[in-house]
């Protein structure tokens, strides 16, 4: 069971860097419709970055439940966990550096978010081996990774006025 574990985050981690750039780009490419704009990046704010590891992770998540998720009591809970660390990732390595060293480089922007889904695979993998038992029942994870995929809707459409949601190339937030 390792080695399927082991080969289902190498599975994620190239599913996830993949669709992550498509979603980068998707929004401008479609031009700017409508339909795309809650699962793509509609601006260059942090949020919209996280936006692009999280759908992935998710619908991942879905094809990886249908296939080895049902061995597995925690599931859900292990996907929320990495999930929630791949997100968190983002904004901590992001402020930190920049606040560091004043700029922002687009490279290590681009690092960043495969150093997140790498954080958030390899943390799932880790957990998923231990087959650790989680104190939330599977409907609570599922329900707040649903509720995380509304926010991220929601705020694509209507987002808070701090720097989390701001493009930094336009000082405009939400969709431009």
């Amino acid at each position: 069971m390792e080695k399927t574990l082991k080969r289902y985050s190498i599975i994620g981690f190239i599913f996830t860097g993949i669709t992550g750039v498509l979603l980068h780009f998707l929004y401008g490419l479609t031009g700017k419709s409508i339909i795309v704009a809650p699962f793509s990046a509609v601006n260059e704010s942090t949020w919209e970055h996280m936006k692009l590891l999280f759908f992935p992770l998710l619908i991942f998540a879905i094809a990886e439940y249908r296939l080895l998720g049902k061995s597995y009591g925690s599931f859900w809970c292990i996907k929320l966990s990495g999930t929630s660390a791949g997100l968190l990732t983002i904004p901590f390595l992001f402020y930190t550096y920049k606040g560091a060293l004043g700029a922002s480089a687009d490279w290590f922007n681009i690092a960043i978010f495969f150093i997140a889904a790498a954080v958030a695979l390899l943390l799932e993998m880790r957990l998923l081996k231990q087959n650790i038992s989680c104190p939330l029942p599977p409907a609570v994870a599922v329900g707040a990774l649903l509720l995380t995929a509304v926010l991220f809707v929601t705020f694509t459409f209507a987002p808070p006025r701090i720097p989390l949601f701001t493009d930094p190339l336009t000082g405009k937030a939400g969709i431009i």
